[in-house]
């Protein structure tokens, strides 16, 4: 339950001032719907001015703050023309207050002839004429002037303003309350941080680092906090316990033989099998270094051992895809597998269920569907989650109601994630890496080439085609927007493109595509129907088409390193020489450059997924945040790096001990900043949480 003290941070923000239907929108936009998201809305950056007795000692380009005389008002002949009001400053140099639109009634009430009043705006230049065009603020005192000095600029949505928003922030402050200390003492004086309500106020009013770093190091923390009582809590959990025999298992016949790090991830996955309680592990394993088989072994021990497994994919696809793969791999073991999606209707349905409820099947495949209320298993002894980054963990937890005692969970991601990443979203979980390829891949042959050679690169994909082999060509839109560069490529123009060069032979797929368009287009490229797949990054992950041997990324420099090395996993599937050609703009950052090389000399994914934390500075995580990941909205990727030691160290210290939340000192402040932050989920593992 939450506590008490936070009621008003929670509270909707209906009750703010000046909050009207007409401003819910774009507030909602924003996911602004509570005092606690206003406060947690921080300046993206602050416009810092310097006050100045008269502008010959400003600087053309320069923010200030200026007592100004007004002289007259000059309304243009044209009525897109400019509103001009010509006013002095106390040496008696002209500069001319500039308007447009609608802005010009602002002016005209603001600003009547024969008053002072104090401009803040940016001081520029047109034709020798010294000019600000729509100033920031004017105000009748030199007070209120001053209190423009240093203003923070708010990312924004359709129909808000900066001076509303800062409204709503300087409202949402006053209604903070003094919430109790839950840094510990030591770790509160070494750093020098401010408690929480002055962290709040002085990160909104200023570029203060302190302020910035004790609300990043809170998300850390209590994202520490609560994955170790998860992590806790499942140790004290009663599991089934699952030691197959290998009966099922030496029946498999693999292709290849498993790599070291296959044995080694299948054994330490049996093992945690083996123990009373549940298994919580995550599988990472880089592009094609063969994670689908770990996952059926896995599997099989559940089958062994007299249970069931059930394996969850992000989209019907993908659950299609490992529904085939894993059908095929098991055919000799007679192992009953079903596939189960929300498009499953009547008879089919009803027929799994009963399945499943009666345990003649052994290992379900499917989306969400596999765990809908009316979905009920014999026994489930395990769930494989693929592509786990797309299900936070209350969603993973949710997963373990449906055993009769909790089941073991393996987590799998395609994406190599760095070290100081897992720790800090997965931290209450095992983790396994494959980070040998199995024999017999071949290096992908990756070059580097610029979009002006267009031309020659169609008629290279239409050989390759000729030649009986298959291609992707990937670009990072979907459609061409007005609010995008001009450049940038869309996947339904160039699809109209390659279509009216090939015919036929060219299929579309995104994710605004109805799911039976995707599939229907997947599945002729899958059957070698059609030769060309157009697509956005929704292939990135688990499509498998063995003859496709081209790659082809427009805009490569757009892309993160992790996603660039994922989409490149497309190809080089099969036994065939494969081929990656990024296409450049000509116009490259020093970062894109970077990015582009490191692409060029490195196929190891967990190389390219540590360089991809140090080039993408303070962006998104590897760009992977996806629905249901917790993510951080606060921390910054330096500060994550900087300061998650730290949080995961004192996260420790209380659970181990402390005794968790129930140390009667700090506990109550610990749980918070848990339902503050929104980990609650930790605090809902705990009895009587």
């Amino acid at each position: 339950m939450r506590p008490e003290i936070l009621i008003p941070l929670f509270a909707e923000t209906d009750g703010l001032e000046g909050i009207g239907p007409k401003l819910k929108k774009p507030l909602e936009k924003l996911g602004l719907t509570r005092v606690r998201d206003v406060l947690y809305h921080l300046p993206e950056r602050f416009v810092v001015r310097r006050a100045v007795t008269d502008l010959d000692d400003a600087n053309v380009g320069e923010q200030v703050v200026v007592a100004l005389n007004v002289v007259e008002h000059r309304a243009s002949r044209s009525p897109r023309g400019p509103y001009r009001v010509m006013a002095t400053d106390a040496k008696g140099n002209v500069c001319a207050l500039t308007y447009f639109g609608r802005a010009s009634y602002t002016a005209k009430k603001q600003l009547p002839v024969g008053e002072k009043r104090w401009v803040a705006g940016r001081l520029d230049q047109y034709d020798q004429m010294l000019q600000i065009v729509h100033p920031d603020h004017v105000a009748e005192k030199s007070e209120q002037a001053m209190g423009q000095m240093v203003e923070p600029i708010y990312r924004l949505s359709e129909g808000l303003t900066q001076p509303r928003v800062a409204s709503l922030v300087e409202q949402s402050l006053a209604r903070a309350p003094d919430l109790p200390e839950w840094i510990a003492p030591g770790t509160f004086k070494r750093e020098g941080w401010p408690s929480w309500r002055e962290a709040i106020a002085q990160a909104h009013k200023g570029e203060n680092g302190k302020a910035r770093d004790r609300l990043a190091y809170d998300e850390l923390f209590a994202n520490a906090l609560a994955l170790m009582l998860v992590r806790e809590s499942n140790r004290k959990r009663r599991g089934q316990p699952l030691q197959g025999d290998g009966h099922l298992r030496d029946k498999l016949q693999l292709p290849f033989p498993l790599t070291g790090a296959q044995r080694r991830s299948i054994d330490e996955i049996a093992g945690d099998m083996a123990q009373s309680s549940p298994m919580l592990r995550l599988l990472q394993g880089d592009v094609g270094a063969g994670k689908t088989v770990v996952a059926l072994e896995s599997m099989l021990v559940a089958v062994e051992a007299g249970a069931q497994a059930a394996m969850l994919a992000p989209t019907e696809l993908l659950a299609r895809q490992h529904f085939e793969t894993l059908r095929e791999m098991a055919r000799p073991t007679g192992v009953e597998i079903a596939l189960l999606t929300g498009r499953d209707k009547g008879r089919a349905r009803e027929s799994i269920l009963m399945g499943l409820l009666d345990g003649s099947i052994d290992i379900v495949v499917g989306t969400h569907a596999i765990f809908q209320q009316s979905v009920a298993y014999r026994n489930l002894g395990l769930v494989v989650i693929d592509e786990q980054h797309r299900f936070g963990v209350s969603q993973r937890l949710m997963l373990a109601q449906k055993g009769r005692v909790t089941p073991h969970t393996l987590a799998m991601t395609a994406t190599p994630i760095p070290r100081t990443l897992v720790l800090a979203n997965h931290g209450e979980m095992e983790v396994s890496r494959l980070d040998e390829l199995p024999p017999g891949r071949q290096a992908i042959d990756t070059r580097v080439l610029p979009i002006d050679r267009l031309e020659d690169i169609v008629a290279a994909v239409g050989r390759h085609v000729e030649s009986g082999q298959q291609a992707y060509w990937v670009c990072p839109m979907v459609r061409d927007s007005e609010t995008m560069d001009d450049d940038i490529a869309a996947a339904e123009a160039r699809f109209a493109g390659l279509k009216e060069r090939f015919g036929d032979d060219v299929v579309l797929v995104h994710g605004q595509l109805a799911p039976e368009q995707k599939d229907a287009s997947m599945a002729r490229f899958a059957a070698g129907e059609a030769k060309i797949l157009v697509a956005t990054t929704v292939i990135e992950v688990g499509v498998d088409v063995p003859d496709a041997t081209l790659m082809v990324i427009e805009q490569a420099e757009r892309f993160g390193l992790a996603q660039l090395h994922q989409l490149r996993g497309r190809v080089g599937r099969g036994s065939e020489k494969s081929t990656c050609l990024l296409l450049r703009s000509n116009e490259l950052s020093e970062t894109g450059k970077k990015r582009l090389e490191l692409m060029k000399s490195s196929q190891d994914g967990f190389l390219l997924a540590e360089e991809d934390l140090k080039l993408r500075g303070g962006g998104e995580l590897l760009g992977t945040r996806q629905s249901g990941e917790e993510g951080f909205s606060i921390a910054t990727l330096e500060q994550v790096t900087k300061l998650l030691e730290m949080a995961n160290a004192d996260a420790k210290m209380l659970v181990e001990q402390q005794r968790g939340l129930a140390n009667p000192e700090r506990g109550e402040a610990a749980r918070t900043v848990l339902y503050l932050l929104e980990r609650d989920w930790g605090v809902q593992t705990l009895r009587g949480g």
